[in-house]
């Protein structure tokens, strides 16, 4: 199986937990990216707090770029956790 393919999470229940603890992770990043960019749009209706909504739509953006690296962390974590069941099974073979 290749990566981004749906049965590499469901191969047993470590591929599981490691699928969702990344989604937790990804779920809050969204989250903290959200909350960024809320503050920061509210802080832009004051002009002395303009600095501070500048920074806040940076961490945001930041923290959007930390989405797709998560889902590509997670898809090769389990992939090579594939690779390895594949060698324990030839081992055992």
């Amino acid at each position: 199986m290749g990566l981004f393919d749906h049965r590499n999470r469901e191969r047993n229940a470590d591929t599981r937990r490691v699928y969702a603890a990344y989604e937790i992770a990804h779920t809050v990043v969204d989250f903290l990216a959200a909350t960024c960019f809320l503050v920061g749009s509210v802080l832009f209706l004051w002009a002395r707090y303009e600095t501070e909504a500048i920074w806040l739509f940076i961490l945001g953006s930041v923290f959007f770029c930390v989405k797709p690296t998560l889902r590509l962390a997670r898809e090769v974590q389990l992939w090579r956790m594939g690779q390895l069941e594949k060698l324990v099974n030839r081992v055992r073979e």
